[in-house]
């Protein structure tokens, strides 16, 4: 096959120079561009907020965790009277809490034990 074949099959590649009409000082008079560009550091501020600590909820979970317990019902049965949910609802709530860095803050030594439980069962599966 000749060149001049190959080259009417194939189509132009468009350019990979990168065009941009506007110049950076049509927009420095316009009203109201400091503003928008304001609101913007704003708006980026608000949703890079984090709550600095942990709710009441999660506190009490972790509070939870701290205790032992000899009987396997009795912890299902805590669960039930102390949370008023079941204990399948505890568990996410607890798994979802293990990978929260605001927990590990709070109590770094039961959540860190938490999770090589975690670690641990999820090896065995």
């Amino acid at each position: 096959m000749k060149r001049d074949d190959l080259a009417a099959r194939v189509p132009a590649q468009p350019s990979t120079e990168d065009v941009d009409d506007a110049l950076d000082d049509d927009f420095d008079g316009a009203p109201g561009a400091d503003l928008a560009v304001a609101d913007l550091a704003v708006a980026d501020l608000a949703v890079a907020e984090e709550p600095a600590e942990l709710d009441e909820r999660g506190r009490k979970i972790l509070a939870f965790e701290k205790q032992w317990w000899r009987q396997a019902g009795a912890k299902e049965q805590a669960i039930r009277d102390t949370f008023g949910f079941g204990t399948t609802r505890y568990y996410q709530l607890l798994n979802a809490l293990l990978d929260d860095p605001l927990a590990l803050a709070h109590d770094p030594i039961v959540v860190q034990r938490l999770r090589r439980l975690r670690a641990s069962r999820a090896r065995r599966r």
